[in-house]
C-alpha cells in the first residue's frame, strides 16, 4: 500500500496554501485554476484509485490542463496531500449525540471520523505523525477537546484521550475499508469468499484441536454470516474505549468527591 506522508513538503507554501494566503495580484488574463479545483480534482481521483493513482499529471489530465500549469498553484504532490488532508475535514454538520453528554459526544465525533475514512479510504495510506496545521483539522481538535473539558482531566489527558480515540478509529475503520475494496480487488465479496472456502475448511479442520476456535468461531460465524462484522465490532470497540475514559474520569473526580465530603463532616466552625 502507497504511504505518503504529511508535511513532508515545502512548510512555508504548504501553510499559504492551507490558510489562503493570496498570491501578489498578477498582471494578465484571469487565471483558469483556482487551489480549490485542483485539490477537489485530486480529491477524487484519490477517492477512486487511491494514492498510487494520484500525480500531478493525473490531476492535470482531469482538468484538462498541462501539468506545468499546476505548479503555478500548488508547488507539488507533498502541498497538494497537505491540502487534501485539510479539505476532507471540513465538518459538514454537527456529529449526533447529546452535546451536554461527554460520551455521546466523542462517540458522535468518532463515527465521523470513521464515516469520513469510509468515503475517503486514501486516508490510510497517508502517515501524519507530522500533523497538518490546516483551519478544518485544528478545528476538528478543537472540538474532540471540548467534549472532554470540564471533567477533571489535565491538558495533557485532555490531548492522550482524543488522540486514543482517533488512533482507535484509523486502526478500527481498516477492517471496513478492505471489505469494501475486496471485490473491487478480488472480484468477489467476503460473504462469496467464505461460501468458497467453508466446505475446503470443513474437509481440514479438526475441531478436537482448536475447541476455542470451534465454538467460538462457529457461533460468531453464524451470526454474522460472513468471517466478520466490520461496523459491529467498531461500535462494540468504541463503547470499550469510551468505558475506559470513564473510569479514567471517575478517578478523577474521586478526590474531589472525598474532599466535599471531608469539608460537609467537619461543619462549620470546627478545627478553629
Amino acid at each position: 500500500m502507497t504511504t505518503e506522508y504529511s508535511g513532508s513538503g515545502d512548510p512555508k507554501r504548504s501553510m499559504e496554501l492551507l490558510w489562503g494566503v493570496p498570491d501578489r495580484p498578477r498582471r494578465g488574463p484571469k487565471p483558469r485554476l483556482t487551489v480549490d479545483r485542483i485539490v477537489r480534482a485530486a480529491i477524487e481521483i484519490a477517492d477512486a484509485e487511491g494514492l498510487a493513482g494520484l500525480s500531478m499529471r493525473r490531476v492535470a489530465e482531469r482538468l484538462g490542463v498541462t501539468a506545468m500549469s499546476l505548479y503555478t498553484y500548488v508547488p507539488g504532490k507533498a502541498e497538494l496531500i497537505d491540502v487534501m488532508l485539510d479539505t476532507v475535514h471540513a465538518p459538514t454538520a454537527e456529529p449526533d449525540g447529546d452535546r451536554s453528554d461527554w460520551r455521546s459526544r466523542l462517540a458522535g465525533l468518532a463515527r465521523e471520523n470513521y464515516d469520513r475514512y469510509r468515503r475517503h479510504p486514501w486516508l490510510l495510506q497517508v502517515a501524519t505523525s507530522v500533523p497538518v496545521l490546516g483551519p478544518n483539522l485544528l478545528a476538528r481538535y478543537d472540538r474532540e477537546l471540548t467534549a472532554v473539558a470540564g471533567l477533571g482531566l489535565t491538558e495533557v489527558e485532555m490531548d492522550l484521550v482524543v488522540t486514543l480515540v482517533a488512533d482507535y478509529v484509523h486502526g478500527a475503520v481498516r477492517g471496513a475499508v478492505e471489505a469494501a475494496q475486496m471485490p473491487q480487488r478480488t472480484g468477489m465479496t467476503a460473504e462469496q469468499w467464505w461460501r468458497s472456502y467453508e466446505p475446503l475448511l470443513a474437509q481440514v479442520f479438526d475441531a478436537e484441536r482448536y475447541p476455542m476456535a470451534a465454538r467460538v468461531g462457529g457461533v460468531a460465524g453464524a451470526e454474522y454470516d460472513a468471517p466478520a462484522d466490520p461496523a459491529r465490532a467498531f461500535e462494540f470497540g468504541l463503547q470499550r474505549v469510551l468505558d475506559g475514559i470513564e473510569a479514567l474520569v471517575s478517578a478523577r473526580a474521586a478526590p474531589a468527591t472525598r474532599v466535599a465530603a471531608s469539608t460537609d463532616l467537619a461543619g462549620p466552625g470546627r478545627g478553629a
